[in-house]
């Protein structure tokens, strides 16, 4: 996390179930790379809290329209699930997780419109 050049935080994450390379389209477990913004908050989440990030932008959309397929959608960065359930590395289905403390942390602070840069 980070407020101008300056970083403020760092955390370990967990991604889609199939990590390496961009998300090309829906279902595919692996998580979007590239620059987004925070565009949506939801407080009821099944993962705690979560933070929406604008994928799919125009050139993911156009990448998965080339592969006559739906690039997907509702990427979140957002907590641990609700329900109590037997987590592995990288376990999401696209999104980014983190500890129920950072998404509250990030919830509290983070504005819409933040940039989101997502890179392997």
């Amino acid at each position: 996390l980070m407020h101008k050049k300056t970083v403020l935080k760092t955390y370990k994450i967990d991604l889609g179930f199939n990590p390496r390379g961009h998300k090309a389209i829906e279902g595919d477990g692996k998580t979007p790379e590239g620059r987004y913004v925070i565009n949506r908050y939801n407080p009821d989440s099944e993962f705690h809290l979560s933070l929406g990030i604008s994928y799919p932008n125009n050139k993911d959309r156009a990448r998965a329209r080339a592969l006559g397929k739906s690039p997907g959608g509702d990427i979140f960065i957002h907590g641990q699930p609700n329900k109590p359930r037997r987590l592995t590395k990288d376990w999401t289905l696209g999104c980014i997780a983190v500890t129920n403390e950072q998404v509250e942390y990030m919830f509290a602070h983070v504005k819409p419109g933040t940039p989101v840069r997502i890179y392997p």
